[in-house]
Parts: structure tokens; C-alpha cells; sequence
């Protein structure tokens, strides 16, 4: 493939090598392998399932660690436009005509957080009024109101906060971080400082909370499906987000001993936070108990070099969840090219054969627990734990012309491929994602 001037110059402008544009190139003519399962992770078998009294002590092992000072981040992926969770109540106001969504959702209008603003407003009024007057058909997810309370509604990024104070709270400080797009980015600052001090006062924490987007260097180039690059109709290069595997690049930015990983999106009311914050305790009870033990393997001067290679890895407890036919990846055991068998959370576009899925008896709710430094207390370069193998391809269109989307290998997939890995079984009262706006109508959301 020969780029021309005007490509050269729009991927250094993107921090794009020419060798990472022609190997995303490569890979639209050669696809990616397929991985070679064992079997879906079950309980026995890759995932574990804490006793009560197992429990007691991953919680308390936890409390010691944050009584030693380290430093905590709650890491949350919140770039994603709402958009999709109107895309019923989008069409009901293109065709007039009322969907299940629709319905639903003019019923139950004093249900919902943000309900009092379309108060005397009904059928397309109302929803009209919600998606343009008030934005909320362009703005963040996490920047909608979701919860009702006495003293006001609660947006998914205050809830966070109150997260955040709960379980990632180390000597009266909370680091929070969030992703966001580049236009919303304004937003969250003014929503973040519109409550700070309202939240300091009352849950007795200091907050330091800090933004990223996503960088330009991890956008990928679109194929065309007769071979090279698509372009535009000026003819140049046409870069699409890598997906959420581009995030890889922000969690490497972080300096932190301990990270929690969550959606935005996957929140609750304070009265449902209980099981939240006590399997958050969990989990990172189990992660800084086999941390210890890595560190201490590691003072073995009679490993060997491969031994030793082996142990020096980032590590992420993983927060399973019972299958309920939600959408979401899934933990499986996978045999390496050593021979060797892996833990990993595979999408369904990972998986070719569908009894495997249909087999699988958990699922990853996108709730992990990381730590990213060596014994040293140095960082890991977390793209040397990528397996590049582990992307995929997708077909979209442009201004009517199809296209290849190169998808980078997701953050909790591929991206996390080479990490140590631990299932841990979690209630699925912790796993309560909004994907559409009636899903707010749950009792969970209530």
C-alpha cells in the first residue's frame, strides 16, 4: 500500500505510524484467528465462589490495604452519547406512530428522575421536549438524571461519587477518573463542580477527579471492502474510535495501586448499594491477597527466567455474574499457542461456535478490580499485554458506501488478554446497566 502526501500528513496528525496503518490494512484481507476454547468458566472450573466466611476475610484483607495508604482510582468508561436509548422514542417522533417504548414510556413519565420537567407535556410534546428542549437525545449517559431522592435527582456520574466514597476511599481521598468524548468533556467539569462541595460536606471525603479522551492515535482506519484504504469523497482517509479497546491507552496513563473498572452506565439507587459495595470490598480483597502472593513468589531467587516472566504481569479480578440473557462477554477457559490454559472474557464476535455460548453459565458485567504496578511499584506498559490477535471486524457504510471497521481488541477482552485473571461469582443485584430509557422503569432504578 503507497499513501499519498495527504495521507502521510493525516496520520501524523493522528500519531499514526505508516506501519500501524498498514498492518490495520493487513488485517481487513486476513480477518483475525479464531481462539481455541476449552470451555465456558463455571464454578469449580475457573470461577470462584467465595463462602461467607471467605468473604469476611477478603473484606477485612481489603480494609487492611486501605488502612496502609495506598492509592486507590475508580476508573469509569463514560464516553458513550445517550443517543442509543432513545433510539425508540427517536422513531416514535419520525413516524408518529407509538412502539412498545413509546407507550411505556408516556405512561410512566412521573416515574422517572427527570420526569417533573415534562410535566403537562404528553405524547410526542413530551418526548420532543426530552430529546431536543432538554438534550438528553445528544447528551452523555452519564449526565442524565436516573435517581430520585429527597434532596434532588442524581445523575450516574454523582453516583459514582457516592461509589467512590464507599469502598475507594484511602486516608479521606477519592480518586475518580472518567473517559469522555472531547464535546462533553465541558459538561462534565461544570456537572463535577456544580457538586463537589454539596458532596465533600456530606459523605466526609475529599474528591479529586480528573478527565481523558480518547486519543486520536487510537482511531483505526476503515477498509474498503475491494481492498485498501475507504476514503471520502475528497478523497481523504476516512479514521473511525477503535472501540472501546482504545481505552487501553487512558487506563496506562493512570498512576494508581489499586483501580475499579465499571460502566457508567451500571448504577443504583443508595438503597440498592449495599451488595455493590460489599462485593467491591470482595473483589479487591481478592486481588490484593494474590498480589501478596505473586510478590512473595517473586522473592524466590530459584526461579527461573520464564518462571519469573510469567509471574511479572498486571493482574484484574473479574466480577461474574450469573446468566440472565443479558448482553455482555463472557468468561472462558482458553488454550494458548504454548499449550497453556488462560482465563479471558470473550465477546460472542470471539466465539464461532454458538453451543459454547448457549453453554456459558456466567457473564462479565464489565465490573473488574486491576492492579497495574510490578513488585517494584513500577507501572506495567499495559499495551505489552495486548494480544493483537484478538480484534474484529465489523461492516458499516458511509454517505451509502460500505465499509470495514476495524474494532481494536476490547479493554476487557484482548486488551487485558495477557493480564493475570480471577472470576470471582458476584450477585446479579450488582449488575443493573441502562441500555434503553424504560430500563430506568425497573424497580432496581426506583
Amino acid at each position: 500500500m503507497t499513501f499519498t502526501s495527504s495521507d502521510l500528513k493525516q496520520l501524523e496528525a493522528r500519531g499514526i505510524s505508516v506501519e500501524q496503518a498498514e498492518a490495520q490494512l493487513e488485517s481487513f484481507k486476513t480477518g483475525f484467528p479464531a481462539l481455541d476454547i476449552v470451555a465456558p468458566a463455571s464454578k469449580g472450573n475457573g470461577i470462584l465462589v467465595p463462602t461467607k466466611a471467605e468473604q469476611e476475610q477478603y473484606i477485612q484483607a481489603w480494609q487492611d490495604y486501605l488502612a496502609e495508604g495506598h492509592k486507590i482510582l475508580k476508573f469509569v468508561p463514560a464516553s458513550g452519547a445517550a443517543s442509543r436509548m432513545f433510539k425508540k422514542l427517536f422513531e416514535y417522533l419520525e413516524t408518529g406512530e407509538e412502539n412498545k417504548t413509546a407507550t411505556e414510556f408516556l405512561a410512566h413519565i412521573p416515574y422517572f428522575a427527570f420526569g417533573s420537567q415534562l410535566e403537562g407535556k404528553q405524547g410526542q410534546e413530551a418526548v420532543r421536549y426530552l430529546l431536543e428542549d432538554m438534550q438528553y437525545g445528544k447528551l452523555p449517559k452519564g449526565l442524565l438524571l436516573f435517581h430520585n431522592y429527597r434532596d434532588g435527582a442524581r445523575t450516574p456520574a454523582l453516583e459514582h461519587m457516592v461509589e467512590g466514597a464507599q469502598y475507594a476511599a484511602s486516608e479521606g481521598k477519592v480518586h475518580l477518573h472518567f473517559t469522555v468524548s472531547h464535546e462533553h468533556l465541558p459538561l462534565f467539569r461544570k456537572h463535577i463542580a456544580d457538586h463537589l462541595a454539596e458532596y465533600e460536606k456530606k459523605y466526609g471525603v475529599k474528591y479529586d477527579i480528573t478527565f481523558s479522551e480518547q486519543l486520536p492515535s487510537t482511531d483505526t482506519l476503515a477498509g474498503d471492502p475491494n481492498g485498501g484504504p475507504f476514503r471520502n469523497a475528497d478523497g481523504s482517509l476516512l479514521f473511525r474510535p477503535g472501540g472501546h479497546g482504545a481505552l487501553i491507552a487512558n487506563l496506562n496513563q493512570q498512576d494508581a495501586d489499586v483501580i475499579f473498572i465499571k460502566n457508567i452506565d451500571n448504577v443504583v439507587p443508595d438503597k440498592l448499594k449495599k451488595d455493590t459495595i460489599r462485593y467491591k470490598q470482595i473483589l479487591a480483597g481478592v486481588l490484593v491477597t494474590e498480589q501478596k502472593k505473586i510478590f512473595d513468589q517473586l522473592q524466590n531467587p530459584d526461579l527461573s527466567d520464564e518462571e519469573r516472566q510469567k509471574l511479572m504481569r498486571p493482574i484484574r479480578v473479574c466480577g461474574v455474574v450469573k446468566n440472565t440473557g443479558e448482553p455482555g462477554g463472557g468468561p472462558f477457559l482458553v488454550r494458548e499457542k504454548d499449550g497453556s490454559i488462560s482465563y479471558q472474557i470473550l465477546e460472542s464476535s470471539q466465539i464461532s461456535d454458538p453451543s459454547l455460548m448457549a453453554k456459558s453459565t456466567h457473564f462479565n458485567p464489565v465490573d473488574l478490580v486491576c492492579a497495574t504496578k510490578d513488585v517494584n511499584g513500577q507501572p506495567f506498559n499495559l499495551p505489552d499485554f495486548v494480544d493483537p490477535e484478538t480484534g474484529f471486524i465489523s461492516h458499516k457504510s458511509k454517505d451509502g458506501k460500505d465499509l470495514l471497521a476495524l474494532e481494536l481488541p476490547g479493554l476487557w477482552n484482548g486488551a487485558m488478554s495477557r493480564w493475570h485473571t480471577i472470576f470471582v461469582e458476584v450477585p446479579v443485584s450488582t449488575f443493573n446497566p441502562v441500555k434503553e430509557v424504560t430500563d430506568l422503569l425497573r424497580e432496581q432504578h426506583q
